[in-house]
């Protein structure tokens, strides 16, 4: 029995998998809310009391970087240790993986259903392929074919410097400079960044501010949905620039990946904001921006463009790796 996890800035999810002729089969799954716990730990051991299953490998998808088999979550004041939940609850094995790299370790097993395509492009066999998911923060990954499958790659592609590409986004990067002594890509193209671009509009005097919308913002614990829901629902300006913007500037971080690590086998956008933002995703505007990269322009028309729909694919990636990861027994004698 497999236990995974995907451990993000504001949720955990973790579920119980069994194998089946090389595919998962869920048994039981249970969402946390991170704020009414204090650790991974914690959440695990509220977990198993509710199960008696044998645990025979467990892997977590975690939001930060993974070193040496230990995480600081990026946005969340958690530390995961590997070894330390091994002992904890006697797991035979445990693994820890950037939640990135756990996304990206579905990617091989998803099905047309899980996801939209912005661009059929044209597939190459056993190209390198690239993900980037904006939700809380900003990750992104690679994969790479080894000869017999992919490889999933981790990075922290997410906190590179934000390089503008406009006087708007010049305007924005000065905004941000004033806040920040290194303004990073996820600074401005995440659920955290969002209020940042309303922000640099508000202050640029180019857009009114409804009082409706100012006494939501302040009342609101997270004002990212309220913006977002004013674009969306409302059609009011200020947010409709701000989530333009947006798009805009995930746009052309995601061709950014895309070149850097030449995936001419597709891009994959995942992360909880592309499916609650998919109608704006499929106007022109975004495949616009993406390829607009000069000389690489027609290169970039020819990458396929996903999004993928399905909201546990950090969760069925992990379960994959350990499933790809069974626990060697040592030889007796």
């Amino acid at each position: 029995m497999l236990l995974a996890g995907d451990i993000g800035g504001t949720k955990t999810v973790l579920a119980l998998f069994a194998p089946e002729s090389n595919q998962l089969q869920t048994h039981y799954e249970v969402t946390f809310w991170n704020r009414d716990y204090t650790s991974l730990e914690a959440v695990i051991t509220a977990f198993m009391r509710e199960t008696t299953a044998p645990i025979t490998s467990a892997c977590f998808g975690v939001a930060g970087p993974v070193v040496q088999g230990r995480a600081a979550i990026t946005n969340l004041p958690w530390v995961i240790d590997a070894s330390a939940i091994q002992q904890a609850f006697d797991f035979p094995q445990v693994f820890l993986l950037n939640d990135l790299e756990a996304i990206a370790n579905a990617i091989p097993y998803l099905t047309p259903d899980d996801l939209v395509t912005l661009n059929e492009g044209t597939v190459e066999a056993e190209g390198a392929l690239a993900v980037i998911a904006p939700g809380t923060g900003l990750g992104e990954a690679f994969l790479v074919w080894n000869g017999r499958s992919y490889n999933a790659h981790p990075s922290e592609g997410g906190h590179v410097s934000f390089g503008p590409t406009n006087l708007e986004q010049v305007e924005l990067l000065t905004y941000m400079l004033a806040k920040f002594n290194h303004v990073s890509v996820e600074r401005v193209c995440s659920g955290s960044g969002i209020p940042n671009l309303y922000g640099s509009l508000r202050q640029s005097g180019r857009y009114e501010e409804p009082d409706w919308l100012r006494q939501a913002l302040v009342e609101a614990i997270d004002p990212t949905p309220v913006i977002v829901d004013a674009a969306i629902e409302r059609n009011e300006a200020i947010c409709v620039a701000t989530l333009n913007l947006f798009l805009d500037i995930l746009a052309d971080e995601a061709s950014n990946l895309a070149l850097k690590v030449l995936s001419t086998g597709g891009v994959y956008l995942g992360g909880g904001i592309p499916p609650r933002i998919l109608p704006q995703l499929q106007q022109p505007r975004f495949m616009q921006v993406f390829t607009n990269k000069g000389r690489f322009s027609e290169l970039m028309q020819k990458m396929p463009v996903h999004v993928i729909r399905n909201p546990k694919s950090a969760l069925y990636g992990a379960a994959y790796y350990g499933l790809n990861h069974p626990l060697r027994k040592k030889k007796k004698g």
